[in-house]
């Protein structure tokens, strides 16, 4: 009996443990965002796949072609039907496919149709189309024209090509895409125009040009163009925007369009630096303006995490190539990569909400999606490989994640910290949750909290706001009722003040010693550094001639440059340094030491050959006590980072400026001082000395190079005469 038990409980686990693995195995993809580092993190699925249709699914044998051809776009309209422009081949023309809200074939336009001559017409090649409450609208693509259909399927009206000065005599005219605003005006993107979207008002006639892209400008092809001939030059596209490739437009007017004809380098960078410049999809207002909000770790546009050299024959390089975008419900809107057929989700404030899809067999992969829209919840996406459509539903965390959307967006902010605290249960990844319950503990008043979830997130605006409002609240505790923007100005006049007392009382110290005369003591050599400040022709003068420095002084002050750093490093406050990315010491000394060690060498060097007055021990000594101002400036400014907000930050970043503008004024005085040349002799011999440093660092890396080369010809010599 008891073996057949535990022949039983062997059986279930075997069971549960197979189950397990084939539930594992059907997972078609797996949802992600990405942290502040730009590492994928792990997400639960906001959306599942749930079914694929077909041509059969969709009934099509009741069309006039029973199979899908060639699938270009597809839209839907409010009632939840289902629109799929098929181009078409050489055999079967191009048509637009109507399906219910189920997927089931309702009817099939453009095949034949009496255009407004009253002559019998079709549809070539149909790439585009936007779909109005009254109005089909489709971009016959090879006809070069806008047919407009009723959404009963009868012919209504055709917008030919539109005529302008602006588009030039040369112009091809293709639309592939187009969008209709709540007054009628078109917006068509034409595959060959460059200069925007051409906007068209509802009669068809030109109004300009919306939202050029940037001209891409290499600098090596400035060069290059120098040398072509003027035919090269005309046919060379070098310079002209990119187009656009797909558009869309929401309720309040903008304008979504996106691009995938970037240099693939500058769109990843604007992606990184969340700049619109390359940007291969924006949101565009009235005036052609890119309004997009890009208020998260990196910018919309696709995958942050690339690779540009292939790992093997399957692996996906290059920053995404960006098709289409669909406007989503609660703010939300998807754009899909052609490259990885990967969705990538943001809300209004351009925030990556989840990332999901891949390439495949399994439901829910794609083989090469051309298409996506939002079906109220749902989300449709059009494979023009597969020649089908796959559903995705949205899954309980898709609907918190909406829910906590839509109150944000409503105002119904105690509301919405129920849904992020409900999603931050599921996914504490998810850094948009924590921003949501640090807003509501920001409007409650209570900053401590909400600086606590802001940190988390690394939303150092929030943070910094929040700090204010602390900072306030912490002098009105203690019965200072302040302004914060007095309390910059009170904070910098601190500053000043003691700076001036630490000069006087340093100015004092060296005039005694002065009057004293004989060996000076260590206090007095480091001191002797504040008069060189104020008077670095005499101080540089008696530094080398009167010996009131030294090589130990030059050395403290060496040390302290370095200290002073590393501090900065290790002292700096949380919104000087969200991350928390700090260097070691060693790294802080190789980037003063090195420096230093570079001008000494190269000076010396020069300054041998042209009758220079002073020693390598002068030049090194003169430019140590150069390194002063650092310490006097930069421990101050990493200081202040703990009592100043982000608004206040460039205060911090104005003392370190002029740090290192009077250290260089020093160096160049103490130089010209140490060497007895004129002004002008001085002046060349420091841009000598900064080609110099050039040299040398050319000659050390190539000897380092040589010496690998040695070393690792010597291993395998080694590694060869152990084997033999």
């Amino acid at each position: 009996m008891a073996k057949k038990i535990l022949t039983l409980i062997l059986c279930v686990l075997t069971l549960t443990t197979l189950i397990g693995s084939l539930e594992a195995s059907a997972a078609a993809y797996k949802s992600y965002t990405y942290n502040i580092n730009g590492e994928p993190v792990d997400s639960p699925d906001a959306f599942t796949p749930d079914r694929q249709v077909d041509s059969i699914a969709m009934g099509l044998a009741k069309s006039s072609y029973p199979n899908l051809v060639d699938p270009a776009d597809m839209v839907v309209d409010d009632d939840g039907n289902v629109y799929i422009v098929d181009r078409g081949n050489v055999d079967v023309p191009g048509r637009i496919i109507v399906l219910d809200s189920n997927y089931k074939f309702k009817m099939e336009l453009g095949l034949s149709f009496y255009n407004d001559q009253g002559v019998p017409d079709s549809l070539n090649a149909p790439s585009g189309m936007f779909v109005t409450e009254d109005l089909i609208y489709v971009a016959d693509t090879e006809n070069k024209r806008i047919v407009v259909f009723k959404t009963d399927g009868t012919f209504d009206h055709i917008v030919l090509e539109p005529s302008s000065r602006l588009m030039g005599s040369d112009a091809i005219y293709k639309p592939v895409a187009l969008a209709v605003d709540a007054s009628g005006n078109l917006y068509v993107v034409s595959s060959t125009t460059y200069m925007g979207i051409i906007v068209m008002d509802k009669t068809g006639k030109f109004q300009c040009f919306l939202g050029a892209q940037k001209a891409e400008v290499d600098l090596t092809a400035i060069l290059w163009r120098s040398f072509q001939t003027a035919e090269q030059i005309a046919q060379s596209e070098q310079y002209l925007p990119t187009e656009y490739n797909n558009i869309t437009i929401d309720k309040e007017g903008f304008v979504y369009v996106t691009s995938s004809s970037i240099e693939e380098t500058a769109q990843q960078n604007s992606i990184m630096s969340k700049s619109g410049d390359y940007a291969s999809v924006k949101k565009l207002n009235a005036s052609g303006e890119d309004v997009m909000m890009r208020s998260g770790f990196f910018g919309p546009g696709g995958e942050v995490n690339i690779s540009w050299i292939a790992q093997d024959e399957n692996s996906i390089v290059g920053a995404s190539r960006i098709i289409d975008v669909a406007l989503g419900p609660d703010g939300t809107w998807t754009i899909l990569d052609e490259k990885r057929s990967k969705f990538y989700t943001y809300d209004t404030y351009g925030r990556l909400l989840h990332v999901f899809g891949d390439k495949g067999e399994m439901l829910g992969n794609l083989k090469s999606g051309e298409a996506i829209v939002y079906q109220g919840t749902k989300l449709l996406c059009l494979d023009k490989q597969a020649l089908n459509i796959t559903v995705y539903e949205r899954t309980e965390y898709g609907d918190i994640i909406a829910n906590a959307l839509r109150n944000s967006l409503d105002r119904r902010y105690d509301l919405a910290v129920d849904d992020w605290n409900a999603i931050l249960q599921r996914n504490g990844n998810f850094d948009i949750a924590y921003v949501g319950i640090g807003k509501a503990y920001y409007r409650a008043g209570d900053w401590n909290k909400a600086m606590e979830y802001f940190k988390y997130a690394y939303d150092t605006d929030n943070y910094s706001l929040a700090f204010k409002e602390y900072r306030k609240e912490v002098l009105a505790d203690n019965t200072l009722f302040i302004p914060n923007s007095i309390i910059t100005v009170v904070v910098v006049l601190a500053f000043i003040i003691g700076l001036v007392k630490l000069f006087s009382w340093a100015g004092k110290v060296n005039k005694a010693a002065t009057a004293k005369g004989g060996k000076r003591s260590f206090k007095e050599e480091v001191l002797y550094a504040f008069y060189l400040f104020s008077h670095p022709f005499d101080g540089f003068w008696d530094l080398k001639h009167e010996k009131r420095g030294s090589m130990r002084g030059a050395m403290f002050w060496l040390f302290l440059a370095v200290a002073s750093f590393t501090y900065q490093e290790v002292g700096r406050a949380y919104l000087f340094n969200p991350t928390g990315a700090i260097s070691n010491v060693f790294v802080q000394a190789i980037s003063i030491l090195l420096p230093v060690f570079l001008v000494v060498t190269s000076n010396w060097c020069l300054t041998t050959l042209f009758d220079g007055e002073g020693s390598y021990k002068d030049i090194l000594i003169a430019s140590c006590y150069s390194l002063a101002p650092l310490p006097l400036f930069v421990i101050p400014a990493t200081l202040l980072t703990h009592v100043f907000s982000l608004n206040e930050a460039g205060i911090v970043s104005l003392l370190t400026t002029l740090a290192w503008i009077w250290v260089g004024i020093l160096v160049f005085f103490g130089l010209m001082i140490t060497h007895g040349y004129s002004l002008f002799k001085n002046f060349v011999t420091v841009i000598a000395t900064i080609v110099g440093i050039a040299v040398i660092m050319f000659i050390g890396l190539l000897f380092t190079g040589l010496i690998q080369k040695i070393v690792g010809f010597i291993s395998s010599i080694v590694t060869e005469l152990s084997f033999r």
